[in-house]
């Protein structure tokens, strides 16, 4: 029986980019996301590199849906034996222009739809004794970012689950992992949402982030890609992918200096 992984935001950029990968590496595979057009083209190139592929349209925030969501993965292929948590959101902007519904959105998304497929799947790697895994967080969960607080707040959350999470289920079989990209060059600017004070404000983060995606500093969604096959692969407690790492570890070793330096630019 070949392996099964679950894949959430799998309808394109990095989600797409893993599902294909695990595809190559023998892995049927469970496709989750809110757009079903993107999410059926997605299952067809899974299925052109000769694999099988189950796609099920689902808004990760909807517990109803996340729970019919695993029932039929489930029921599809038996067993489970990867999750990974990719469906996210992002937004830029500072506190007093961000809303309580905005932060309501990015703990919705980002947070609590890592635990409602969790909390769905795992009783079925109890049972089995078996499991991954593995939320794709952000070195913004790991270090602060300028005018991202709600999004950093949550992608902390993510980070504390998993660390958390990893310590309560690793005498149980079940392998916990985060995978921390960087700023990702893929489908990024369709899905970002920007805030300030007025429009020229917004248009002006909105080219600070469009000049940032040319920079050395991104990686690409096949990055993250192999970041989580290796996580999986050789059961890393963390990734941290590409060039991201050289910030996080500024920050673990002179987090005075780095808010400093961010504080002034």
């Amino acid at each position: 029986m070949l392996p099964t992984v679950l894949i959430t935001g799998a309808s394109q950029g990095c989600g797409k980019a893993t599902a294909l990968l695990f595809a190559r590496k023998g892995y049927n595979i469970v496709l989750a996301a809110r757009t079903l057009d993107k999410l059926a083209e997605t299952a067809n190139e899974v299925r052109a590199n000769g694999r099988s592929a189950l796609a099920i349209p689902t808004d990760v925030t909807d517990v109803k849906q996340v729970e019919y969501l695993v029932h039929k993965a489930i029921d599809f292929y038996d067993k489970i034996d990867i999750l990974v948590n990719n469906a996210g959101v992002c937004l830029t902007g500072a506190m007093e222009h961000t809303t309580l519904e905005d932060f309501q959105q990015l703990m919705n998304v980002n947070f609590f739809g890592y635990v409602n497929t969790i909390k769905a799947l795992l009783p079925h790697f109890l049972e089995n004794q078996s499991g991954t895994i593995v939320n794709v967080g952000s070195f913004g969960g790991k270090m602060p970012l300028p005018n991202m607080t709600a999004y950093c707040a949550s992608k902390y959350a993510v980070t504390g689950l998993t660390d958390t999470l990893r310590l309560e289920l690793q005498s149980k079989g079940i392998n916990v992992t985060s995978v921390q990209p960087g700023v990702i060059n893929s489908d990024f600017m369709e899905r970002a949402q920007f805030r300030g004070g007025d429009n020229s404000e917004v248009e002006s983060s909105r080219q600070q982030m469009n000049s940032v995606l040319t920079s050395n500093f991104v990686s690409q969604p096949k990055d993250i890609a192999e970041a989580i096959w290796n996580a999986v692969k050789n059961n890393q407690s963390e990734v941290v992918v590409g060039p991201a790492v050289l910030a996080t570890e500024t920050y673990r070793l002179f987090p005075g200096l780095v808010q400093f330096m961010i504080g002034k630019s």
